[in-house]
């Protein structure tokens, strides 16, 4: 069962080999999220996304990867109705990525589910707060553990998972005091994503914190370090007025 340790844990999210190859120096875990569906396909949701794009995603990042955990998104509707269904969905994925865990979003509800692949050896990190998959539930995209009811709830979901067989808690979208009282209550890591500082570790979309998301707006909660998007876009236009004006190719990259 997984304690807790002094040094913060860094994860990051990757979907493709070349993320894959860069950001696994510095990151203890790498999740193929099915974030992949809004981040890379436009979706406007996860829901959409299938276990077989996430085999696909998860064998790139796998391929790719030398050091870090990779975990692979169970997508909605692969594990949700049975625990064999999960099983069987989870088992197809780590066999065909290669990867080290799934991640399953959900709280008590799913605590028998997160248990039994646990007993038969498939390794889960879970998913609480806010809950991507749930978005229609909430009415969109909101924060958790406003009011007493909602706190109780979700710290009562940790403590399930913990006792399911969970080896670390990804705390999304909670009020700060929420994702404390979490670390503070689970043996197991958790990580945060606009949660708490106070959390064991943190994660963030790649692709958000390096300038490259999609969408028009990004989360309160994320810090971005640089602007990818503006470094490609002066590299194309430059290759693109290099090629109108005939200054590309040059000899240098032509074979004779």
């Amino acid at each position: 069962k997984a304690i807790k340790r002094n040094k913060k844990i860094v994860a990051l999210t990757a979907y493709t080999a070349p993320i894959a190859k860069i950001a696994d120096d510095f990151a203890d875990i790498l999740l193929v999220g099915d974030s992949l569906g809004m981040v890379l396909y436009g979706m406007d949701s996860t829901l959409t996304v299938t276990v077989e794009m996430m085999i696909l995603h998860g064998r790139a990042v796998v391929k790719n990867s030398k050091h870090a955990l990779v975990a692979v998104d169970m997508p909605f509707g692969s594990y949700q109705p049975s625990a064999s269904t999960a099983f069987k969905n989870a088992s197809k994925i780590m066999a065909q990525t290669g990867a080290g865990a799934v991640k399953l979003e959900g709280g008590a509800e799913i605590k028998e589910t997160v248990k039994f692949l646990c007993q038969n050896g498939i390794p889960v990190m879970a998913h609480i707060g806010m809950k991507p998959q749930h978005f229609n539930t909430y009415g969109g995209f909101k924060f958790r553990g406003k009011d007493k009811e909602e706190f109780d709830n979700i710290l009562e979901d940790a403590k399930a998972l913990e006792e399911a067989g969970a080896f670390a808690i990804v705390v999304e979208g909670t009020t700060r005091n929420l994702g404390k009282r979490i670390t503070d209550k689970v043996r197991i890591p958790t990580i945060g994503i606009g949660a708490s500082p106070d959390c064991d570790g943190q994660i963030l979309v790649t692709e958000d914190l390096v300038g490259m998301s999609a969408a028009e707006k990004a989360p309160k909660f994320v810090k971005q370090y640089t602007n990818v998007t503006e470094v490609m876009a002066d590299a194309l236009a430059e290759f693109a007025a290099d090629v109108r004006e005939g200054r590309f190719p040059t000899k240098e990259f032509c074979y004779d």
